[in-house]
C-alpha cells in the first residue's frame, strides 16, 4: 500500500495564520483556502473586510492548484496565450492558488482572493514557504 503526506488540520490552521499575518502586514483584506490533495477544504479563513465572493474564488483557485498539481498562474497564462479551449476545462484560470509539492508529491494546496491576482500569489507563496520552507510549486520535471 502506498502511503503519503497530505494537509492536516494543524497544517491548515498554521498556513491561515501565516496568510493572514503576510496580509496584515500588506493592509489586503483576503479569504485563505486550504485543501488536501484531493480538493477537499481542509480550512477557510475570511479576513473581516473581504468580499462576499472572496471564500469561492480562493477556493475554486487552490481546487485547480490541487487537481493540476500546477499554479493556478500557469492555467492563466495559457488561456492569455489563445488557448481559450481550455475554458472549458474545470479550473479556475486566475493567479492566486498553488499546489503544494514535498519530495514530488502534492500534498494539498492554498488558494487567497481579495486584492489584484498577483497580490494574492504572493501571499499564497509567503504562507507556504513559512509553514513549509521545504515545498515547491512544480512537480520536477515539469
Amino acid at each position: 500500500m502506498r502511503m503519503k503526506n497530505v494537509v492536516s488540520l494543524d497544517d491548515a490552521k498554521r498556513l491561515m495564520e501565516a496568510g493572514e499575518a503576510e496580509a496584515l502586514r500588506n493592509r489586503w483584506e483576503v479569504v485563505i483556502a486550504v485543501l488536501d490533495d484531493g480538493g477537499n477544504l481542509v480550512g477557510l479563513h475570511r479576513m473581516d473586510g473581504a468580499r462576499p465572493g472572496n471564500p469561492d474564488i480562493a477556493i475554486r483557485k487552490a481546487r485547480t492548484a490541487a487537481l493540476t498539481e500546477r499554479t493556478s498562474k500557469v492555467w492563466e497564462d495559457w488561456v492569455l496565450k489563445g488557448r481559450t479551449s481550455l475554458l472549458g476545462v474545470p479550473v479556475l484560470a486566475l493567479q492566486g492558488g498553488l499546489p503544494i509539492i514535498i519530495d514530488g508529491q502534492c500534498i494539498g494546496s492554498i488558494g487567497v482572493s481579495g486584492v489584484t491576482s498577483t497580490q494574492d500569489e504572493q501571499i499564497a507563496y509567503a504562507t507556504v514557504k513559512a509553514v513549509f520552507a521545504d515545498a515547491v510549486f512544480v512537480r520536477p520535471g515539469d
